[in-house]
């Protein structure tokens, strides 16, 4: 199977122009937003707003719930943020694509709870923001678009302080945000693996950056 086949099946009339941008980037008026929230407005208990123009579209204490059983609400408020909607609808690169077809729709699955222990497991240090690729691996893209890319991330989006290990509980709810968002984007992955030949040129260092900017 090629990977045009199994590459995102984002609706076109919503895909994002490629762009640069950040965690902080908006566009109000296409409703897509930041949503600040600082340690004082925690410390207040004050929820996350839109910090260009104030939207309050989420309802955080659902969020905040973390149900499984209520993920599609949870999906829906996280692409009322700019760079969660950007990355459930920006197309895959080369090579994340191509490591989707050597994995195949079981292993790949299977890495995404290994990913989350690696990255976000431990609380926040200096590399907190930088073990997340904007590029370069799908699990990488649902971490970005699940808001489970970095502690501050998590922070923020599903209410778990920076500075707590992740619970086993917390680590399969995240676990299971990411899958749900490889099997919407991917849905003609082939259950097994797929050899692709290597093309070193994707592999090269375009594919090195870091989120450093929540």
């Amino acid at each position: 199977m090629s990977s045009e086949k199994v590459n995102s099946k984002a609706n076109d009339d919503d895909a994002l122009e490629p762009l640069k941008i950040s965690c902080k980037t908006t566009d109000c008026a296409s409703g897509l937003h930041y949503f600040k929230q600082t340690k004082q407005m925690r410390e207040g208990n004050i929820l996350p707003k839109c910090e260009n123009c104030d939207a309050d579209l989420v309802q955080w204490e659902e969020v905040w719930e973390r149900d499984p059983n209520d993920i599609e609400n949870t999906f829906k408020s996280l692409k009322y943020e700019f760079i969660r909607h950007h990355y459930w609808h920006k197309e895959f690169d080369e090579k994340a694509v191509n490591y989707a077809l050597r994995k195949g729709k079981i292993e790949l699955i299977n890495t995404v709870e290994k990913r989350i222990r690696a990255s976000v497991k431990a609380p926040v240090d200096a590399f907190d923001g930088r073990r997340t690729k904007w590029e370069g691996n799908p699990i990488h893209y649902g971490q970005h678009a699940t808001a489970t890319c970095c502690r501050k991330c998590i922070e923020r989006w599903h209410n778990v302080p920076r500075d707590e290990e992740l619970t086993e509980k917390q680590v399969k709810y995240f676990t299971h945000l990411v899958i749900m968002f490889l099997e919407e984007r991917f849905p003609n992955l082939p259950d097994g693996k797929t050899k692709v030949p290597v093309n070193r040129k994707s592999n090269g260092s375009k594919n090195k950056t870091t989120q450093n900017d929540h």
